[in-house]
């Protein structure tokens, strides 16, 4: 059985070793710990201190002089980092010099990686510490690391410190925005003229909507903060007179979606809500709906990931809607996703599964009329 790839062995197998799993268990023990080391190796530019030396490596003293830290602070960092398999040591054995391992230029280089370690130390590591709490409250308990004004992250997101904001909305846009150039000859197969964008966040669908169909309208649905940010990104884009926004909470009976759309966009949306208020959503969008409406649905669902890599970083980030997001939603699976979707009166029509390099999956609903 190949151990990358995502597949249903890959969670009934437990042919591991008794040693290997004490090992894993060890890396699980003391990963707080870890994860801040590789933190600071980041900030003191270390990795990339020792990615410029190539080849023939760089000794401890060497790496303390350019990172400007004592040589005891570079071993100790450099050390765990050689457990990780971070790094490595040159097979010279006359003078010890580290190089960076394979695992160490994906911290360093990989556009994913920096994008979850950044959204994962800036949002969510200081909070993680209330997940029992928030397990049992069903609330994000460690949200109030930013604040106690908020019942849900989202009505955070204005408020977020620059380096929190940027790192939440990085993490945010770098999933989604990679299946959009695959997603939107999808949607437009169909030819829709007014598309009601749920949860459009800062407008980057609804401008690249406008740009590849001239003749498209779009209503932004979101919070008061959320629609404030994408007026301006429409008109920066030069599109305010076809991105228009309606503010107010999805959830709430007073808000009201524009009647008889072409079709109703939701990418990265529904993962933000439980099951049964996933349900209420999509009756909402049902009674907007005719029955030429065709509802969109993007998400990346854990069990249509191509590597367990994928599936695990999915996995880890429901954890993250758990203590800081809202306390009730999840990264879903395709079956339970669909069932719930179905509930509020809607037939799968199609599934196009793949979509971009992060394995997103489009789903697209008609309505029973």
């Amino acid at each position: 059985m190949d151990k990358i790839l995502a597949n249903k062995e890959s969670y009934t197998d437990d042919s591991i070793k008794a040693i290997e799993a004490k090992v894993e268990a060890q890396k699980i023990a003391f990963s707080p710990l870890t994860f801040q080391a590789v933190q600071a190796l980041r900030a003191l530019s270390i990795l990339q201190i020792i990615e410029n030396s190539g080849e023939e490596g760089i000794s401890i003293a060497d790496i303390s002089k350019k990172a400007g830290i004592s040589e005891y602070g570079a071993s100790v960092l450099c050390e765990m980092a050689l457990g990780m398999g971070i790094l490595r040591l040159t097979k010279d054995s006359s003078q010890e010099k580290y190089i960076l391992g394979k695992t160490g230029w994906m911290i360093l280089e990989d556009d994913l990686t920096k994008a979850n370690f950044d959204f994962v130390n800036d949002i969510c590591y200081k909070g993680a510490f209330y997940l029992t709490e928030s397990i049992k409250a069903g609330k994000p308990e460690g949200l109030k690391v930013f604040g106690e004004n908020w019942t849900t992250i989202y009505e955070a997101l204005s408020s977020l410190p620059p380096k929190e904001k940027k790192s939440w909305f990085t993490f945010d846009h770098f999933y989604s925005d990679i299946a959009f150039p695959e997603a939107l000859p999808i949607v437009f197969a169909d030819n829709p003229k007014h598309i009601v964008d749920i949860g459009g966040n800062t407008a980057k669908w609804s401008i690249a909507c406008c740009k590849y169909n001239p003749d498209v309208t779009m209503t932004i649905v979101d919070l008061p903060g959320q629609t404030a940010v994408a007026e301006k990104n429409a008109k920066d884009a030069g599109f305010s007179e076809r991105i228009h926004t309606c503010q107010g909470n999805i959830l709430d009976a007073q808000t009201k979606l524009p009647s008889k759309p072409d079709a109703v966009w939701m990418s990265q949306f529904l993962d933000c809500f439980s099951l049964k208020q996933i349900t209420k959503i999509l009756h909402k969008v049902h009674e907007c709906s005719d029955k030429n409406t065709l509802a969109y649905v993007l998400e990346p669902l854990w069990d249509k990931q191509k590597f367990i890599g994928e599936s695990y970083a999915l996995q880890a980030t429901s954890l993250y809607f758990t203590c800081m997001a809202n306390g009730n939603s999840k990264m879903y699976r395709y079956e339970e996703l669909v069932n719930a979707i179905e509930a509020a009166g809607f037939e799968l029509k199609t599934a196009h599964h793949n979509l971009g390099s992060n394995s997103y999956s489009l789903l697209v609903f008609k309505p029973c009329i």
